[in-house]
């Protein structure tokens, strides 16, 4: 059972995280966290955010929250860490997010303390080439293979960290994200929280350069599609999305409404999901929308698209490829993405993905993947499995915050 309110709780698992801002990471945490009660069982929950912002997802009642003031600086993080982690003198630090990671072992240095990170990117895909990326990837090499155990979200992801980053292939965990099909679906039900006329072909995602929707504002002008073209998401790329989108001639028929609080909503009623990326970890996004109904089209990226879509490992796609999940294109290629919109646009080929994209949805569901994350705790603190994480609990935006 889970100790007295007010009993000390002998063991501590330190949770941390950039933010819990909008992003896949951030509410793949908000998940596990509030299926975390049966770890309470062996230690108390908490959780540290390394930045200030708006708290776009819940955290259960039971974590407490040490919210620091980072700035988005990772030299910043690596001191506030460090002396958070001293003063907490945590039993086990899970971290998530490049930045969270290396802080995470700055923070853990000279300690006893087993800590595990969570890479949730194609590492060497995220941070490019070139000069400016060289320090970010040698911190990396320092900090992994050091680590009690790594998590890749992705095989593609743990043959990155092998092969470019020195981390032991026997400490790589792979974990999919859990998706949480039930809650998708009933919001999925919704009304949407923006109202649009018509069909409308659908991306959702940060909007940064990585996320490549400029070319699916290229594909969509291609394609010669009706309707519009709706992308949910903030970033820095919001003004130059826009431009591009008047200079090819659709800039009534693109709508970036920002972050909503309910994209499921928007999956179910889209004509088509596209995942225009040049690169992703696992892509939470297209699992979303595979689960609310959408039929999908993804870029053949590092990593995570094919496994989900195809069932293997990333491959070089040309042209349209009809995986049996979703139908692929190779990266940044405008006209097999376009060829893409115009074979989805069909009624009969989408409500046949309609129905695999649902069926195939269902083997990332929550219960299973909690379990992992939770089971790695656990033993990561010298405890028997916790078993099944059960439903979500109630939450709170904070929880309780110092």
């Amino acid at each position: 059972m889970p100790p007295e309110f007010g009993v000390r709780v002998q063991k501590r698992v330190l949770f941390m995280i950039n933010s819990m801002t909008g992003g896949g990471a951030e509410r793949v945490l908000s998940t596990i966290l509030g299926r975390s009660e049966s770890l309470r069982r062996l230690a108390s929950v908490e959780l540290a955010l390394l930045d200030r912002g708006p708290q776009a997802y819940l955290v259960p009642d039971w974590v407490r929250v040490h919210q620091l003031n980072c700035r988005k600086r990772t030299l910043t993080s690596l001191i506030e860490a460090r002396r958070l982690v001293k003063r907490v003198e945590p039993d086990l630090t899970f971290s998530f997010l490049t930045r969270a990671n290396v802080a995470a072992a700055v923070a853990n240095a000279g300690r006893t303390a087993p800590w595990i990170v969570s890479e949730r990117v194609h590492t060497s895909s995220h941070l490019g080439g070139g000069l400016r990326s060289a320090p970010a990837k040698a911190l990396i090499r320092i900090a992994y293979p050091r680590a009690h155990r790594v998590v890749a979200v992705s095989d593609g992801i743990k043959e990155d960290l092998v092969a470019n980053f020195g981390v032991d292939p026997s400490r790589i965990d792979v974990f999919p994200n859990p998706v949480d099909i039930e809650s998708i679906q009933r919001q999925a039900g919704e009304a949407p929280e923006v109202a649009i006329e018509g069909p409308y072909v659908l991306g959702v995602g940060r909007l940064v350069r990585q996320k490549n929707f400029a070319l699916l504002v290229r594909a969509f002008a291609a394609s010669g599609l009706d309707g519009r073209l709706v992308i949910l998401g903030e970033g820095p790329e919001r003004e130059a999305l826009v431009r591009l989108a008047a200079e090819v001639g659709i800039g009534d028929r693109v709508l970036l409404p920002g972050f909503v609080r309910n994209p499921f909503a928007l999956m179910a009623r889209a004509r088509i999901f596209a995942l225009p990326s040049n690169a992703e970890g696992f892509p939470n996004g297209l699992v979303e929308a595979m689960a609310s109904g959408a039929p999908v089209i993804s870029t053949d990226c590092n990593s995570g698209p094919s496994q989900i879509l195809a069932e293997r490992p990333r491959g070089e796609v040309t042209g349209v490829s009809m995986a049996p999940h979703g139908v692929m294109t190779p990266v940044d290629d405008v006209n097999a993405m376009a060829e893409a919109l115009r074979r989805m646009a069909d009624p009969a080929i989408a409500a046949g993905y309609r129905e695999r994209g649902r069926l195939r949805a269902g083997d990332f569901g929550v219960d299973e993947c909690c379990r992992r994350y939770l089971d790695l705790a656990a033993a990561a603190l010298g405890g028997a499995p916790v078993g099944e994480p059960g439903p979500a609990q109630s939450a709170s935006r904070s929880g309780g915050v110092t």
